[in-house]
């Protein structure tokens, strides 16, 4: 059974394979063993501190078989984005040029740097072994972490975006980044990405250009480029926007990606999520009945937190009924309470 918990410094040999073997643009998932385990242990600082508002903690999740406790995936949420310093994206805007007496009116696309996302919440670190990208797992890789906002709202904003990786060929090259972020820094798009991963991103959004870039006047294929999806992001880009994430006003200021933007309030996993008590089933109950269906579970604790998926026979208004598999798997008894949403 693959498990979601909140990784400990005993994964770091497990995550670093993980993220060795992450497309390039994920920044978030670096390589380098000394930042992973930065990210670990300020995660699992996060988990312990007692929060009342969303500020620096950052939550990092791991994917494990039980069986074989090999890690299969890994994702995570950053309670404020750019809390110590902005957060840049490209914002989509349309300027209008007219002359009256020309009778000449056009409207054109410029992007321009912002930090209007700052101090959103920001999903990150998303990463699925090949082999589970069309099944359940990916969702539960993916999903699971808004189950954990659903369940502890305080340490979260409002909003929450999330950048998805955008188009790079099978070398690395970025059209986007070859138009706009080369022509200030010199380093192809793999080198400055890793260099992000390594230190930090904003050092190179504050030289990137601070007046509006006028769309038009960029190479045809940056312009293709804008808003496309890498192929092995395309799946987290579909979960998302199946949550309502909306695309159309921001993308990311490196290779163009789209950034997904949506209120905490009406992300689906969230928004149609229920708390139901528990009810352990007997070993003869053990196989789901005719009319059951795929749930995300979670156990909505903190430190402790652990989510599944589950087929399970289940009809709002009544305690959902769980495997002794299951209930071991998320820590949970009889009269205990979960949190479900239909996969």
């Amino acid at each position: 059974m693959l498990v979601m918990r909140p990784a400990q410094l005993s994964d770091l040999a497990e995550v670093q394979r993980l993220a060795a073997d992450s497309p390039v643009g994920v920044t978030s998932l670096p390589d380098d063993s000394d930042r992973l385990s930065d990210k670990i242990a300020a995660s699992e600082a996060s988990f312990a501190a007692e929060v009342s508002f969303n500020g620096e903690e950052s939550y990092f999740f791991v994917l494990e078989d039980s069986a074989s406790g090999r890690l299969v995936g890994c994702s995570g949420i950053v309670a404020s984005a750019g809390y110590s310093e902005p957060f840049y994206s490209f914002r989509n805007e349309t300027f209008v040029h007219a002359s009256r007496s020309l009778s000449i009116h056009n409207k054109i696309h410029v992007l321009s740097l912002c930090h209007d996302l700052t101090g959103n919440s920001l999903l990150s670190s998303f990463y699925v072994q090949p082999e589970l990208v069309d099944t359940a797992s990916a969702e539960l890789n993916s999903r699971a972490r808004l189950l954990f906002v659903a369940s502890h709202p305080e340490r979260f904003a409002d909003a929450v975006v999330v950048e998805i990786v955008g188009h790079s060929d099978e070398h690395g090259d970025s059209p986007f980044w070859d138009a706009v972020g080369r022509n200030f820094f010199d380093l192809n798009y793999s080198a400055a990405e890793r260099l992000c991963g390594l230190k930090s991103r904003t050092f190179l959004a504050e030289l990137m250009p601070h007046y509006p870039i006028y769309v038009p006047l960029l190479p045809d294929e940056a312009q293709e480029a804008m808003g496309q999806v890498h192929p092995r992001a395309q799946v987290s880009f579909d979960i998302l926007m199946r949550e309502g994430f909306e695309t159309d006003h921001y993308i990311d200021i490196f290779d163009g990606g789209p950034t997904l933007h949506a209120r905490t309030s009406g992300i689906r996993s969230i928004a149609q999520s229920r708390v139901v008590p528990v009810r352990v089933s007997s070993s003869e109950e053990r196989e789901p009945r005719k009319g059951g269906r795929q749930y995300l579970v979670s156990n909505g604790q903190l430190q402790d937190f652990r989510a599944i998926v589950a087929d399970l026979d289940w009809a709002p208004g009544r305690p959902v009924t769980l495997s002794a598999e299951a209930a071991e798997a998320l820590g949970v008894g009889e009269g205990a309470s979960v949190r479900l949403v239909a996969v």
